[in-house]
């Protein structure tokens, strides 16, 4: 399913189904309890186990992800969702080194105690060493902040092979710019608190998966655990995905425009950008990518510089998180991250793309003279 077709099914997905005089827009369902005579048939009976401002919320996502999907009260969550619908003390888990560090921290501090073993590799070189012996493989692609990527449809397919079952993070492309699904990944996660969102007003994910199996231990985790979105985070979720195509298109365009000239600039030691025909991740990405997506990693001389072109141009705001309406950019190395000291993560956001290079170009020519 193409973006296009994508973005028409995203919204007219409620509009197919209401009945006449039904408001267009969702209504916030906000209750605890159902009215429920008789015995329990599957329709909405207690706020923990389900409520229409999710499953209308959910019926969207599915549309963009083409499988059945879960709302989750924030991306960690539908990766913790994911990973303890899927493993168990003894299991084997494989991780990306250099992917978001939240992931890791999870593995380190609360599966490795409860008997999970966890093995880290480059994304870049995610497929050397093969896959037997592990349980789950997670994988983030492109990486976060670093950018290189790995192939998909091989992951998947070796994984497979191996009999282990995989998990894919698509938070930086979204759906819109790459489709684990359809390369053969189980489990989609992601952080809808960035572009799908897209205001930074919320904090959201989902899981999505074509395997019913696992996607009911997902449900049935969701439910027990409690780890559920609010009525009011589901509504606005589905407000901002209604934009979601034209914004991320005004986006990927800006950055593929801003990207080119980064690489340019003489206070740039280094750009990492997968639409960039000189990029490590570019050949994977051209063939597994809709997009190249509104992520730019820049490397400038240092720290200081870094600080100083995040903080004096007008036009980004320095802020961690990304995929908002708000061009952003933080220094990726202050969270710890194995990044250069003068690494800058930018997210670009929906601006006028000369108005946002000028203003960028400002910023890092008075890095070169301070």
């Amino acid at each position: 399913m193409g973006s296009s077709l994508a973005s028409g099914a995203l919204l007219h997905k409620r509009g197919q189904s209401l009945e006449k005089g039904a408001p267009i827009a969702p209504p916030i369902t906000s209750a605890s309890m159902f009215h429920l005579p008789g015995d329990p048939d599957g329709s909405y009976h207690y706020g923990r186990a389900g409520n229409p401002s999710w499953s209308c919320t959910e019926a969207m996502i599915g549309a963009l992800e083409d499988a059945p999907a879960l709302l989750f009260p924030s991306g960690m969550a539908a990766i913790s969702a994911a990973l303890f619908a899927t493993l168990r003390a003894g299991a084997r888990l494989l991780l990306p080194s250099d992917g978001y560090y939240t992931t890791r921290l999870l593995a380190e501090r609360f599966l490795e105690p409860l008997g999970v073993t966890f093995v880290e590799r480059p994304t870049a070189q995610f497929c050397e060493g093969g896959f037997e012996g592990f349980d789950v493989v997670f994988v983030e692609t492109p990486s976060n902040p670093g950018l290189d990527m790995t192939d998909l449809r091989a992951v998947a397919t070796q994984v497979r092979a191996a009999g282990g079952i995989t998990i894919a993070d698509n938070t930086t492309l979204t759906p819109l710019g790459q489709r684990p699904l359809d390369l053969g990944i189980d489990i989609v996660v992601s952080s809808d608190t960035k572009a799908l969102g897209g205001h930074s007003d919320l904090l959201a994910g989902h899981v999505a998966s074509r395997n019913s199996d696992l996607m009911q231990r997902v449900e049935d985790w969701r439910k027990l655990s409690g780890s559920i979105a609010g009525a009011h985070t589901a509504w606005l979720l589905h407000r901002g995905m209604e934009t979601l195509e034209v914004r991320y298109d005004r986006m990927c365009n800006n950055a593929e425009v801003i990207a080119a000239r980064l690489a340019e600039h003489s206070a740039v030691n280094q750009v990492r950008f997968p639409g960039l025909a000189t990029d490590p991740a570019h050949e994977i990405a051209r063939t597994q990518c809709a997009r190249f997506g509104f992520l730019i990693g820049v490397t400038l001389s240092d720290a200081e510089r870094a600080e100083q072109f995040i903080n004096s141009c007008t036009l980004l705001r320095p802020a961690t998180s990304f995929g908002g309406v708000h061009s952003s950019a933080e220094r990726r190395a202050r969270w710890g991250d194995a990044v250069e000291p003068g690494f800058v993560r930018i997210a670009v956001g929906v601006e006028p793309v000369e108005e946002l290079w000028a203003a960028f170009d400002t910023a890092l020519n008075e890095t070169l003279t301070s």
